[in-house]
């Protein structure tokens, strides 16, 4: 009995101080203050772990290669996204440097060991639905899938492109342009 009401004490103790520390307002929250490392890792792993189960079963299409997608993908790029991932050739821009976390510099390679089908995933999930409190939006409720696959088409090409061949690649004329807007 007095463990049961030693364990019933401390889980009482522990929501009164979490619940202290949630109204104190002590906890810097300016994009200007990195996260404490374990928030960061905490943050990061329930991202990670999220975004892999909610696209585990995304249906790729077979025409990712296609020049039609390079293009339309491209545009919508520097469009929408260049703003916070960059173009080729430039290390920062005024909303990487101000965002926190700091958004991915999508014209570099990924290093790591994802896999290539989970990797197209992940990219259109991300595009699609956006990460919360990270000032990526969801793109889904304005873009069909047709047009988010475009973009991330577009992504697997990117890191290979001077900033001549993204220029070229990623103008839109008022003709190409109808009906993307």
């Amino acid at each position: 009995m007095k463990c049961i009401k030693l364990i019933l004490t401390l889980f009482m103790l522990s929501v009164a101080g979490g619940a202290f520390y949630l109204y104190s307002g002590i906890y810097p929250i300016g994009a200007d203050v990195p996260h404490h490392r374990a928030t960061y890792w905490l943050l990061e792993t329930l991202r990670e772990r999220s975004v892999a189960r909610a696209a585990e079963h995304i249906a790729i299409p077979d025409d990712l290669d296609s020049a039609e997608r390079l293009l339309a993908g491209g545009a919508d790029y520097n469009e929408m996204c260049s703003t916070c991932h960059l173009q080729p050739g430039r290390d920062n821009s005024d909303m990487s440097i101000g965002l926190y976390p700091a958004p991915p510099n999508l014209t570099e390679a990924e290093h790591g060991s994802m896999d290539e089908t989970f990797a197209l995933q992940r990219q259109f999930w991300i595009i699609k639905h956006g990460i919360k409190a990270s000032a990526m939006p969801a793109w889904g409720p304005t873009h069909d899938d047709d047009r988010i696959w475009s973009m991330v088409a577009f992504l697997q090409r990117l890191p290979d492109l001077t900033a001549d061949q993204y220029q070229i690649i990623t103008s839109r004329t008022e003709r190409s342009g109808a009906g993307h807007h």
